[in-house]
């Protein structure tokens, strides 16, 4: 599942760094969205990447990318913000309000800028390029520590889900789980993605396909306004675990791929 920003992260910084070819990077963006165009937030922004500003006609993703080479992009981060955790974002404006509304944002600390995608139309993505301090990316958390919050939060959620009886009288619920895991895009990732970040994005999917029924309200959940938001805050630990842990298995992905697997972060 995970998102957009995610495979423009991985994607951008393995060709950027040389570990990916532009095509396969190109495509891999296909698997959210059929067609795709580019803009910049601001006039000064589209100066300094040499992209059309927003309202006038778009560009493709590879000048993007290409875009992101001219002004030194190195590697990117993730975000995946919500109301109440805005944290890594460079503090209000523009940038936030579009990171917060789309839910998740592509940064690039080293050029100052970041990239914010939103469903235009069916099968439409546009991406929009906005300015940042250099140097602003979420709050570095390892691949380790995210691993470990992970399954924390399951494991104290677990009691939760069970008080709650979340499968009680849903006989098909793992059908369900693997329905919504199957009907999920599924973009691809550089041959040199390293297996223990794939492991923990699927892990993350897979929680979070779980969450998506706990969080219905269909037959066997709390169906009362005041029991849906006491199940809403219950889980909420978890769902800001399967946040960290998206976020930390592209930040490593980023790192092995940037070719700084040696380099202590």
């Amino acid at each position: 599942m995970c998102c957009p920003s995610a495979t423009l992260s991985v994607w951008s910084s393995a060709w950027l760094n040389g570990a990916a070819a532009a095509d396969n990077a190109l495509d891999a963006l296909a698997a959210w969205g059929e067609a795709h165009e580019v803009v910049a937030a601001d006039a000064e922004t589209a100066d300094r990447l040499d992209l059309p500003v927003a309202g006038a006609v778009p560009v493709q993703p590879a000048q993007l990318l290409g875009a992101l080479r001219g002004i030194g992009a190195a590697d990117a981060r993730l975000a995946l913000p919500v109301p109440g955790d805005v944290r890594g974002l460079g503090g209000g404006g523009p940038f936030t309000e579009g990171a917060l509304h789309a839910g998740e944002a592509a940064l690039f600390p080293s050029a100052g800028c970041a990239v914010v995608p939103q469903p235009i139309a069916e099968g439409l993505l546009r991406w929009t390029v906005y300015p940042v301090p250099v140097g602003t990316a979420p709050e570095f958390v390892g691949i380790g520590e995210a691993e470990h919050l992970l399954t924390d939060a399951v494991r104290v959620s677990a009691g939760t889900l069970q008080q709650l009886d979340v499968a009680r009288d849903r006989p098909g619920v793992r059908g369900e789980l693997k329905a919504r895991l199957r009907s999920a895009p599924k973009p691809g990732w550089p041959a040199p993605m390293p297996g223990r970040c794939l492991l923990v994005l699927q892990r993350a999917d897979e929680v979070e396909a779980i969450l998506a029924l706990a969080l219905s309200d269909e037959p066997g959940g709390a169906l009362s306004a005041s029991a849906t938001a006491q199940r809403s805050e219950a889980l909420r630990p978890l769902s800001d675990a399967v946040r960290t842990a998206r976020c930390a298995a592209v930040t490593e992905a980023v790192r092995v791929l940037s070719g700084d697997a040696d380099r202590q972060v």
